[in-house]
């Protein structure tokens, strides 16, 4: 039986250099609970240090943890890497450290936290997670589908760090699985603006660096379960599986 599933695939977690310090494991899943979200996905910028100690806290709530990384590539593009198993996801993070250079500066970047699932400070991430990699945007969405997951585009509406932005076009050999538009634009004006991507799915997320971000702008996904296969069955309209913008 299927049935709607309201899901928020794009949350950083204070290891992000640019998200809040209060967006440790249980506060984000006290916010995700409180929010009535089903399904998120933990998505640090070139990191998963923190998706582990998450999903712990999720473990006795009614919410389905999924295990994924914001890429930022050489050419600066952020790319939204969804797994269904951590393994994967950190198959992925091994790849991205070899190719990420650069040490952070926290007075300018600020900490980048790695906590524990009961909110407590296991250490710091010193590598320059706000930086791009050596990785180029092919070779990202490439390795993606290769540990079997998703690869979505991050926000093409905005001007910097989008696909669009900062090539002017989506590659017709770049395979993303869905297309992300920030709550800064509506669906309808999303269609317009990008007919010639019409081909593919339209999602929502909050992009959450804050608690009360989490949840704000999500999607609703039409499922038979909670998991990835799922998801991206619905990404291509499959089964009666769909994706509305809520």
């Amino acid at each position: 039986m299927l049935k709607y599933l309201r899901a928020d695939l794009h949350i950083h977690t204070c290891l992000s250099p640019c998200g809040d310090l209060k967006m440790s494991p249980r506060n984000i899943v006290a916010r995700i609970v409180k929010q009535s979200i089903d399904i998120v996905a933990i998505c640090d910028h070139n990191s998963a240090e923190n998706v582990p100690a998450v999903m712990k806290a999720a473990e006795a709530k009614k919410v389905v943890v999924l295990p994924g990384m914001e890429v930022c590539t050489r050419e600066e593009v952020h790319v939204i890497a969804l797994f269904e198993n951590l393994e994967s996801t950190l198959a992925l993070q091994s790849l991205v450290y070899n190719n990420l250079h650069g040490e952070n500066n926290p007075e300018v970047f600020g900490l980048q936290v790695i906590a524990n699932e009961f909110d407590e400070v296991a250490g710091f991430q010193n590598k320059l997670l706000i930086g791009a990699t050596e990785l180029s945007l092919e070779q990202v969405v490439n390795t993606i589908h290769e540990l079997s997951g998703l690869a979505i585009a991050s926000h093409i509406d905005r001007e910097s760090y989008s696909v669009i932005g900062q090539l002017g076009f989506i590659p017709e050999t770049t395979r993303f699985d869905a297309l992300e538009i920030s709550s800064n634009t509506s669906d309808a004006e999303a269609r317009a603006r990008f007919h010639e991507y019409r081909q593919y799915t339209f999602v929502r997320n909050s992009d959450a660096h804050f608690l009360h971000e989490i949840g704000k702008t999500i999607s609703e996904y039409l499922l038979a379960e909670p998991t990835l296969n799922e998801i991206g069955k619905a990404l291509r309209n499959e089964g009666g599986r769909l994706v509305r913008i809520a």
